[in-house]
Parts: C-alpha cells; structure tokens; sequence
C-alpha cells in the first residue's frame, strides 16, 4: 500500500488493524459494534513518526512519538464517538485520516478532538515542522484545528476560547430567536440586554 500524506518514506508501517480484533481486544457492546461497522470499513495504521523513524526530529518532553491510522470509511457523516472511542482504546497519539472515496479529513485529539476540512486525498499532507516531536505535535494540531501556534496562548488554551467563544454564539443565536417571537415588551426589553452583555463577552 502506497504510504500517504507527504511523510518521509522511513516512516511507513502499512499495518492493518483488524476491526473483529478491536471488536475482541476491548469487548466492545453489540451497539458499540453495529455503531463502529457502520460507519468503517478498515484501519490501517500508514506511519510512525518518532525521533527512530526521523532522526532530525528530537523526542519531546510530552511526545515520544505518533501513529497515523487511516480509516476507510463507509460514509462521510460518520459518528465522531467512534473516533473517541478508538482514541480511548489505543493509548497513544494518533493522526486520524478519515478517508471516503476521494476525500481525506484529518482528526486529532488534543484537549478535545479537532478536526480539518475535507480536502482531496491526494493534497493530503501531514507537514512535521519543528525541532523536537512536542513542536512537530503542536503544529499538527494547530494545522488540523485552525489554530495558530506563533501565537502566546498554547494551543489548549486556543481550544478552550474557541470552545467557550462558540457556547457564547449558541446562547446568543437561542436568545436572538426568543426575542424575535416574544410579544411582550419588558421580556423582549430583558432578552435584548443578556444578548448584548454576551456580545461585550465577545
């Protein structure tokens, strides 16, 4: 199998990960199972980036390493639980690359899972910028989630915002609906000041 996503050829391993050995391995429940099936068809495990596999790269304080586990999926509106769940079983860090027909996502887990855009496979590429495997990590992440790793929060705290910056757009879309509907003029009044103090949150 032709090694994918622009990584140095020493890192390829092509070794396939059975989904009936996943099933067996973590005794997964019926409904775990017929979840799983349904959306995945095989895994491959492509690469393993470490400082043994790219010697320019130094091992980080935190990463000693990755994998990057193909997954050939029967849909593209998969359940993203599956992908949690995979990432809760296999104890260690993994660049997911979501593939159905022509297309490629990538997913990470990262304080909490990111993902890319779709894009065509073949423009699929993992870049390892950085000097060690932490920096290598990061940049991935940040690539992956649309964040932005020159800037001085960390990433997790970039996470974090965007987390709390789109709970605030929720909250602010449901209270913008209620006062669009609401007759009475005091509540309409009372709705209108929570969503402008969210928008000073902003």
């Amino acid at each position: 199998m032709k090694l994918m996503f622009k990584l140095p050829p020493a890192t390829a391993i092509n070794k396939p990960l059975f989904k009936k050995a996943v099933f067996e391995k973590f005794n997964l429940r019926a409904a775990e199972r017929d979840r799983f099936d349904a959306d995945i068809s095989r895994m491959v495990l492509v690469a393993r980036v470490s400082s043994a596999t790219v010697p320019a790269l130094a091992k980080g304080k935190e990463i000693g390493g990755f994998y990057v586990l193909q997954v050939a999926l029967k849909r593209k509106d998969y359940d993203l639980k599956n992908i949690l769940m995979l990432q809760k079983l296999i104890p260690q860090k993994m660049v997911f690359a979501m593939q159905y027909e022509e297309q490629t996502q990538f997913c990470i887990f990262h304080t909490r899972l990111q993902k890319s855009d779709w894009m065509p496979t073949d423009e699929a590429a993992i870049h390892l910028q950085g000097l060690s495997l932490d920096d290598v990590w990061n940049n991935i992440v940040a690539t992956i989630g649309g964040l932005d790793a020159q800037v001085e929060e960390s990433i997790e705290e970039q996470i974090i915002q965007r987390e709390q910056r789109e709970k605030l757009l929720r909250q602010i879309e449901s209270l913008e609906k209620q006062c669009r509907t609401e007759k009475q003029t005091h509540k309409k009044y009372e709705l209108h000041q929570q969503i402008l103090k969210l928008k000073e949150q902003l």
